[in-house]
């Protein structure tokens, strides 16, 4: 009797542990479908519902960070970054789009810390590196202007 009921009880915690990570991931491919979509507040919540279960879902807190973009919460959006780079230091995506942030708000050594980073890890978005330093080139104040 006690090898049945170890045996059920054995089942059951198993078949609870597959259901929760099953559950996760699609929380994460939800929130992705509505992300495509353009519906966000839906996109936000199963995002955030999908880091409740795993608080180490890094693409959930970038898609998070790209939401808050596109509603302009600069706050919340570098909070969101911070929390995916703290996850995945070399995440090319994220260092990006964090130094758009640092030159908008004209933190030219942060942008230049920050790209020293991402050619250290770049492999897809390359190209984005050397637009942003040619515009902090740009715009950046030069020592010998008086």
């Amino acid at each position: 009797m006690k090898r049945i009921f170890k045996f059920v009880i054995f089942f059951y915690l198993t078949i609870n542990f597959l259901n929760v990570s099953f559950s996760n991931q699609s929380f994460f491919e939800k929130g992705i479908e509505f992300f495509k979509i353009k519906k966000y507040e839906e996109a936000r919540f199963m995002f955030e519902k999908s880091i409740v279960f795993n608080p180490k879902n890094s693409n959930s807190y970038l898609y998070l960070a790209k939401i808050y973009n596109i509603e302009e919460d600069q706050k919340k959006e570098e909070k969101n970054l911070e929390a995916t780079l703290l996850i995945e230091p070399d995440n090319e995506e994220a260092i990006l789009m964090f130094m758009k942030i640092a030159l908008e708000k004209s933190n030219y050594s942060k942008v230049r810390d920050l790209s020293k980073t991402f050619n250290k890890v770049c492999k897809k978005l390359c190209n984005e590196n050397k637009s942003i330093l040619e515009t902090l080139s740009n715009i950046e104040p030069k020592n010998n202007e008086s």
